[in-house]
């Protein structure tokens, strides 16, 4: 999302990210996945209104490539936007320790999420 994430940005309080998903391997529901991530997107906004007073705008999400193919992310339509350093999220010295490089996928919940984001995102609608 072109620096929407980046550190000291104000626009991350509009992302919520899908910490962990895990359906257990001998779990075999065609589908099952990419269901439970669509429903989940659905929800999600209108419980996070209700708590926080506010829409995010933006799912994402990181899946290690050295264990996953990030396979149920695409079947949800979430879309790869690059991958992380590979530093860790709690390198505040931005020192790299060897930390796994991981995909980046994300999952816009408004239309014009990426023009809000690096806008005024509180100001629906004001780049149609």
């Amino acid at each position: 999302m072109d620096g929407a994430t980046s550190s000291g940005n104000a626009t991350v309080q509009w992302i919520v990210n899908n910490g962990r998903f895990l359906i257990l391997p001998w779990v075999r529901v065609k589908g099952l996945a990419s269901k439970i991530l669509a429903l989940s997107a659905r929800q999600m906004p209108h419980d996070w209104q209700t708590r926080y007073g506010y829409r995010p705008l933006l799912l994402e999400t990181l899946v290690d490539t050295r264990r996953f193919r990030g396979t149920c992310y695409r079947a949800a339509n979430w879309l790869h936007d690059g991958q992380t350093s590979g530093r860790g999220r709690m390198d505040r010295e931005h020192q790299r320790h060897g930390q796994a490089i991981k995909d980046i996928y994300v999952y816009p919940l408004v239309r014009d999420a990426r023009q809000r984001l690096c806008g005024d995102p509180t100001r629906q609608g004001a780049w149609r």
